[in-house]
């Protein structure tokens, strides 16, 4: 039997989760149901756009679910006390100044399934928080980025 992927995440990350399988379940998917009957009333299947349409959202939906699924029942939540001291680590946020132009960032480090760069939020497994992780304020850091390397003072741990 293959090892299952563990997701560390938050408390509230968990809970996002929770709240989107919950509405892929309840709201989501009646909406396909209902749109593949719409479809089906249009006729011949075979030439319809719309039919074609709402069985790949249906698709993407269920698979949606299966995923949201596996990562809550994996979910290795990371408690207060894993994200104490005074080095990066998950669950922490970190503020750090590009050198040598002092353009200032901050992120929170977190696990893959709930990280979005738009609201600051980055992957344990991604490049920066690789190179921040284990670090402390005023370390300099060289971060691999996929546009070369860029070179970072950190600043604050929270």
């Amino acid at each position: 039997m293959a090892i299952e992927k563990v997701f560390p995440m938050t408390q509230a990350g968990k809970e996002k989760l929770e709240q989107e399988l919950e509405n892929l379940k309840t709201v989501k998917r009646k909406e396909v149901v209902e749109r593949i009957k719409i479809a089906r009333s249009f006729g011949d299947l075979s030439e319809n756009s719309e039919y074609d349409s709402a069985k790949e959202e249906q698709a993407f939906v269920e698979g949606r679910i299966t995923t949201l699924e596996n990562m809550i029942r994996n979910a290795k939540i990371i408690a207060e006390d894993d994200i104490s001291g005074d080095s990066v680590s998950l669950g922490r946020s970190v503020t750090f100044v590009e050198l040598p132009d002092g353009e200032e960032e901050t992120y929170t480090i977190v696990g893959s399934a709930e990280a979005d760069p738009f609201e600051g939020k980055i992957s344990n497994d991604s490049p920066i928080a690789k190179s921040l992780i284990g670090k402390k304020i005023d370390d300099e850091v060289t971060v691999q980025t996929p546009g070369g390397e860029m070179n970072v003072r950190i600043v604050t741990i929270k």
